[in-house]
């Protein structure tokens, strides 16, 4: 586990509608869909590709549902002791969103916001085994991480003292700011923009797919409302962002249109 400290390493999409949630996510990228009843009566679907578990599914929790919660990707960071860096998040300058707690058989977690408000998971999993992210823009996995941010260099400062995160290439986008690139555990995974002040500080995760207007004509035809792209980023790749049929935020990107 000691590799994958201070990385992501696990997604999920809380939906209002699992069923139609799951074949759309399977249509579109490829997954295959199993789910498995949870301690509270419950059911928690897992996405692989192949034999490779990428991301879960879940209904939004009821209590959350009534806080006003809607349909949302999440994004999960190793953590070796969850208690520990959920403090360390709040003398840093974030914030606790719901405090430790335990998933039977599962692991341990807790929902943390960065200085901007950008919502993240401190997750400490059960299981032992070495977490092994998949090579960059493999189709069916997460290709990218952004971070719509406050502030960019808080943000960075912040994830760079928590987890070690180091800054990579700088893309000037003149007028929208800086695109600031980082690593983690050495691995260019992400990049940091400025909000437009129109968008909640917010991450977004891009999974990978063979061509993203292809994915893009799946999509649309399930539902899907286009919110930007298909474009061209630096470096050759191409992004599309929309909202699946439930409304949650998702972005594809593959390495050619």
């Amino acid at each position: 586990m000691a590799k994958s400290l201070g990385r992501f390493i696990w997604y999920d999409v809380m939906t209002s509608d699992t069923k139609t949630a799951a074949k759309f996510y399977g249509d579109v990228i490829g997954w295959t869909a199993q789910s498995h009843p949870t301690a509270d009566g419950g059911a928690y679907t897992i996405f692989s590709k192949g034999s490779a578990r990428v991301a879960g599914l879940m209904a939004i929790p009821d209590a959350m549902r009534a806080e006003g919660v809607s349909p949302c990707w999440n994004g999960y960071i190793s953590s070796q002791d969850v208690d520990a860096d959920t403090n360390r998040v709040v003398k840093a300058g974030g914030a606790v969103r719901r405090a430790p707690l335990d998933i039977p058989d599962v692991g341990r977690f807790a929902v943390v916001a960065d200085p901007g408000g950008a919502v993240f998971l401190l997750f400490k999993p059960n299981r032992a085994e070495e977490f092994e992210p998949a090579a960059p823009m493999t189709a069916g996995h997460i290709g990218w991480h952004e971070l719509v941010a406050g502030d960019v260099n808080r943000e960075f400062s912040f994830y760079s003292k928590l987890f070690g995160w180091t800054k990579e290439r700088a893309h000037d986008m003149g007028p929208m700011g800086v695109y600031q690139t980082f690593a983690m555990g050495g691995a260019p995974s992400g990049g940091m923009m400025k909000t437009d002040g129109k968008m909640p500080p917010a991450w977004g995760y891009y999974l990978a797919v063979a061509s993203v207007t292809k994915a893009l004509e799946r999509a649309r035809k399930q539902g899907a409302t286009l919110l930007y792209g298909p474009a061209e980023v630096p470096g050759g790749a191409w992004i599309v962002q929309a909202r699946d049929p439930q409304g949650a935020h998702f972005a594809m990107v593959s390495p050619g249109k």
